[in-house]
């Protein structure tokens, strides 16, 4: 499926850093996992730190898909605020989810720093109320941070103006967070052992998978095969074609970037990241070269075409966001596109076991943080490869 349109930041700004073959041979390995997007990417370099040998199969070109259509806010808020998600699952899980995305921030930083990846920045995050009848709102988000050991603070109006320079009824500030280049990222994370054997593969699309006594056979377009004691899905919302439908609701999202501007001082105060309470929600982040990233003015996904025609449109609208938030910035367009991302009802991802698709796992990061939500997933998924059992496995399951 058409995951993107336009002409994504990341794309042109990286190009094709590295190549990859099609897979010429027949394999047999532990593992073979479906997708190399920043998801099935983090899998692979899991499960080869944990000694599993593995290969990685992707349809397109690696990184074309989801991956490069991020605009990679690093982030432990999930599109469920948590004083609402703790109703729906109990508190100790919406907690402990918070929390396990807030840990794969810093995981991120940390792998980031052992492959020398230096696209990788520490910021705070600022949430904030898009309209006065949301002060009530952030309230309660608020208490429900702090109760769960967030270091946040709660802006009133004032305070957001004198800091922030633009207009907000009030807002919450989160000491966690980061924003990195999840295109640039997958690559070098498909890098990590790539030389002690030929283990990735693009534009080779899997057309069938024979379940055997011990595993599967997966069957390429090319006629080669894969044998494997288990396959790993990491396709994003691709895979729904195996998996109950309903358990997610497909979106397109739009994105604009800015040209450089000459002058960084002309930002707001620590380049904090930005989102707010509107449905859908609007976001902000700089780039290290001097750019502003805006996203947001989501739709329900009916059919590519129809999105990919909202372009224009959405892009004025982002621009015009922007510009009325910070009318000193003078948001000028340079790069637009629109992408697909998968929503669920309690905004939590699908991972693990399908009962109905025996010897799988599945990483099913959907949701508006699916790059935290692809840490987690990568180390719930390497436990249960190695037979371990993992406690927070249940939270993400199919069946909860």
């Amino acid at each position: 499926m058409n995951l993107n349109s336009g002409y994504p930041f990341w794309l042109i700004k990286d190009g094709l850093p590295y190549t990859f073959p099609k897979l010429d041979c027949n394999k047999t390995v532990d593992v073979a996992i479906i997708g190399a997007g920043i998801s099935g990417a983090l899998v692979r370099y899991f499960l080869l730190k944990a000694g599993v040998s593995c290969v990685t199969l992707d349809a397109r070109t690696i990184g074309l898909g989801s991956t490069s259509g991020s605009t990679s806010l690093l982030q432990y808020e999930i599109d469920t605020p948590l004083h609402r998600l703790i109703p729906k699952v109990g508190k100790q899980q919406a907690e402990r989810a918070y929390h396990l995305c807030n840990d794969a921030i810093l995981t991120l930083e940390h792998i980031a720093a052992a492959l020398d990846f230096t696209e990788f920045e520490s910021r705070s995050s600022l949430y904030f109320a898009a309209y006065k009848k949301d002060r009530s709102f952030l309230q309660q988000e608020f208490e429900a941070r702090k109760a769960a050991g967030f270091d946040v603070s709660l802006l009133e109006e004032a305070q957001v103006r004198q800091q922030y320079g633009f207009e907000a009824p009030s807002a919450i500030l989160s000491r966690h967070g980061a924003q990195t280049n999840a295109y640039a990222f997958t690559h070098r994370l498909l890098q990590y052992k790539k030389g002690k054997s030929l283990d990735v593969y693009d534009r080779t699309a899997v057309v069938k998978t024979e379940q055997q006594r011990n595993g599967v056979v997966l069957h390429t377009e090319q006629g080669f095969r894969v044998k494997a004691k288990r396959v790993v899905y990491a396709t994003g919302y691709e895979v729904v074609e195996l998996i109950d439908k309903k358990i997610v609701d497909l979106q397109s999202t739009y994105a604009v970037v800015s040209e450089q501007y000459p002058d960084r001082a002309a930002f707001w105060k620590d380049e904090v990241l930005l989102w707010n309470t509107a449905d859908p929600y609007l976001y902000l982040r700089t780039t290290p070269d001097g750019r502003i990233i805006a996203g947001g003015r989501d739709e329900r996904f009916h059919q590519h075409t129809k999105r990919d025609r909202l372009i224009p449109q959405k892009a004025k609208q982002l621009a015009a966001d922007v510009q009325k938030l910070f009318p000193d910035l003078h948001f000028k367009t340079e790069f637009t596109w629109t992408g697909t991302f998968g929503a669920t009802k309690d905004g939590l991802p699908y991972i693990g076991v399908y009962d109905k698709v025996p010897n799988s796992y599945f990483a099913l990061g959907f949701g508006g943080n699916g790059i935290t939500f692809s840490v987690v997933a990568a180390q719930i998924i390497t436990e249960l490869v190695q037979g371990k059992k993992n406690e927070d496995a249940p939270i993400f399951a199919f069946d909860r």
